[in-house]
């Protein structure tokens, strides 16, 4: 079984996948000082934008532990590109994904970001049959834990200095739901577990 990245509408986005003509909005959105401040890269180039988005486009699929796929962030009324989504695989054995968000200053504090999370754990629950999906922030970057905490992940965990982040020790906090509570915050019953990718679970990652 492959996961392919599609097209997610919800009622103000299209969240899709990336194509060359979003280099513009992806460059802006990676050349913000307030933008990437607390995110685990530096200020990027044009042509370093450029290499990012061939390579987001190139990988359209999950099949083995730790492959990622990213979707854009596109307004419908004006069709602007806001940011992006990424959803990783990360062990199909123990059924674990981890998602990752980014919007520009712009676009923040509407709601957008929640919109469209939401709307690739709806579709990734179900369709990678996952347990659990966690979501990862710099402990200061206090949006992206009050934006997990409004999508009802709880936190699990506040790593104290676990890694160097760019040039100095950073603390991580880690956010985190299981599939039963997703269906529940959003009103569904959950369905029986299967098997549905028993073919994943059979081969070893690539």
């Amino acid at each position: 079984m492959t996961f392919t990245v599609g097209t997610i509408g919800t009622p103000r986005l299209l969240v899709r996948p990336f194509r060359e003509d979003d280099l513009d909005a992806i460059h802006a959105l990676q050349s913000d000082p307030e933008v990437v401040r607390y995110l685990p890269w530096l200020l990027r180039t044009r042509e370093e934008s450029q290499t990012w988005l061939a390579a987001r486009i190139a990988a359209s699929t999950l099949e083995a532990d730790d492959d990622a796929v990213a979707y854009a962030v596109e307004r419908r009324d004006d069709g602007r590109v806001l940011g992006s989504i990424t959803l990783f695989l990360r062990s199909i054995e123990h059924e674990q994904g981890e998602i990752g968000f980014v919007l520009e200053r712009s676009a923040q504090g509407q709601g957008y970001a929640a919109e469209a999370t939401a709307a690739v754990l709806d579709l990734a629950f179900p369709a990678l049959d996952l347990h659990r999906v966690v979501g990862k922030a710099d402990a200061r970057n206090t949006a992206s834990a009050t934006l997990m905490q409004r999508l009802g992940m709880r936190q699990e965990a506040h790593l104290r200095e676990c890694e160097r982040f760019k040039g100095e020790w950073g603390d991580l906090v880690v956010y985190a739901v299981l599939r039963e509570e997703w269906d529940r915050l959003r009103g569904r019953a959950q369905p029986a577990s299967s098997d549905s990718r028993k073919d994943l679970r059979s081969s070893p990652p690539a």
